[in-house]
């Protein structure tokens, strides 16, 4: 499971000019799962993100996470984040879970986190998404769930 994480000021994702999902100040988090990913990885994910400490405290050093600033999640699934291009011009996705099989994950990932007591927003699986954000940093980072 690959997590791009970025610290936002906002964040939002529209399907059909209708938006989905959003958040102020949080996490907005791109959620991509592999094929040799499985539930028991899941709650280690949710942990990290509701306590990854990448928001800044009176001193301004990074010691506070989404739960300390009662901020919020923006989960969003990307199956893109499995891609392959090394070899080529074009991606291949073999490494990236089947649909079927990814979108049962991500709901009990989403249901994980809320229940460490994050709010909660999310993306549409399967649909062609515009997310939009503001990266407060900017801090980004890579997470690939052991």
């Amino acid at each position: 499971m690959r997590l791009v994480i970025q610290r936002v000021s906002s964040a939002s994702v529209t399907v059909d000019t209708v938006v989905r999902g959003q958040i102020e100040a949080g996490l907005m988090v791109l959620v991509g799962f592999a094929t040799t990913d499985t539930a028991a990885q899941l709650p280690w994910a949710a942990d990290k993100l509701a306590n990854l400490r990448i928001f800044e405290d009176a001193q301004e050093k990074m010691n506070l996470s989404v739960l300390d600033t009662k901020g919020s999640i923006l989960l969003v699934p990307n199956f893109t984040l499995c891609g392959d291009a090394q070899k080529g011009r074009r991606p291949g996705f073999d490494n990236a879970m089947r649909p079927e099989q990814a979108e049962p994950m991500f709901n009990e990932l989403v249901r994980m986190v809320a229940e460490r007591g994050v709010p909660v927003q999310t993306g549409v699986f399967r649909a062609h998404m515009q997310v939009a954000l503001v990266n407060n940093g900017p801090i980004t980072l890579v997470i690939d769930v052991p």
